[in-house]
């Protein structure tokens, strides 16, 4: 901007010696070429009082034109200063009224076109943020509905029962699925931070086994049951919370949308350990199993849910496929960790 009120300044400055020169050094070219005859008789017209008048007339009227060009460019310039500042403001109001798409402005001054970058990266940046709240957002409103409706499914068996014993099982178990509670939240928020090769490490038998305990009630309601078999004494690289919400996840879609017994086969392969569900459902149609994990897909098992779950297990550096649509099974694959 300083350049351009320089170069503004510069150019009026010139106009004017322009206006005021120019003439002048034309009629004095005038007449030197002119004969002596012709010489004589214009230096007796200046020498009167018509020439007085004749000269105050023409350096008024320069004066005046002189004016009347430096207003000019100064208009000119201004206006192709301020234009653009009025547009900045603009973008600025309604950046702060929460729109989004804010465009760049084109001014030629490298301080505006610095601001307008700045705005234009700050409404990008703002946008990023929005989706990844509301992301967040319908990711907990999700995540956090699967494990309050086992516990509260649990309280219920509690509420229902005279046996203190069986109560006092089902509240260790009702504790348990809090605490699980509270580090969905904490996996929630740090989900999208990178994981390097410290990752800790959890017994997927412990895993399987608690979550076959709290999921037991809901499939025996629906007269259907889970199975889980395979190798024995496998370690992962996760956090406990996460593959707790990833098979939660599948085995909450399984008793949406399957039927029969539900499999959970764990085994080794290679440097990972795979874990593979299915039931004896019909399977996903196929003409959403390709974009099963996608978050606009919202019928017949996907949507939110496997989206997050998918999430998880690559936070967690897996990956969590369908390899099979019709009968459907699902595999998650973690790096296997070493036994304590």
């Amino acid at each position: 901007m300083r350049a351009a009120l320089v170069r503004s300044t510069m150019v009026a400055v010139a106009a004017v010696i322009a206006l005021l020169v120019i003439p002048p050094a034309i009629a004095r070219l005038w007449l030197f070429t002119t004969d002596d005859a012709q010489f004589e008789s214009v230096l007796d017209l200046l020498r009167g009082p018509r020439g007085i008048v004749w000269v105050i007339a023409v350096s008024i009227i320069q004066v005046v034109a002189g004016l009347a060009v430096s207003q000019w460019i100064a208009k000119r310039e201004a206006a192709r200063v301020t234009r653009p500042m009025t547009e900045l403001a603009a973008q600025a109001e309604r950046l702060g009224a929460g729109e989004s798409r804010i465009g760049r402005v084109e001014s030629g001054i490298d301080e505006i076109d610095r601001v307008s970058d700045v705005l234009s990266h700050s409404a990008v940046n703002i946008t990023r943020q929005l989706a990844q709240q509301r992301d967040f957002a319908a990711d907990a409103s999700h995540q956090l509905r699967t494990p309050l409706t086992a516990l509260l499914m649990r309280l219920d068996e509690i509420a229902a029962t005279d046996d203190i014993e069986a109560a006092r099982e089902e509240a260790g178990i009702a504790i348990d699925q809090v605490e699980r509670l509270t580090k969905v939240v904490d996996d929630l928020m740090a989900r999208s931070r990178a994981h390097g090769d410290d990752q800790p490490q959890v017994s997927l038998d412990s895993v399987l086994a608690a979550l076959q305990r709290e999921w037991q009630p809901a499939f025996a309601s629906a007269r259907r049951s889970v199975r889980v078999h395979g190798e024995r004494g496998l370690y992962v690289q996760a956090t406990r919370s996460a593959v707790s919400q990833i098979i939660s996840t599948l085995l909450e879609n399984s008793l949406q949308h399957g039927r029969g017994t539900v499999d959970v086969h764990a085994r080794r392969s290679g440097p990972s350990v795979v874990l593979e569900m299915s039931d004896q459902g019909v399977g996903v149609p196929l003409d959403i199993a390709a974009h099963i994990f996608e978050r606009s897909v919202s019928s017949r098992g996907s949507g939110l849910g496997l989206a997050l779950a998918r999430d998880l297990a690559a936070a967690s550096g897996g990956r969590l496929e369908l390899v099979s649509a019709q009968p459907a099974i699902f595999a998650l694959f973690l790096s296997e960790a070493p036994a304590p």
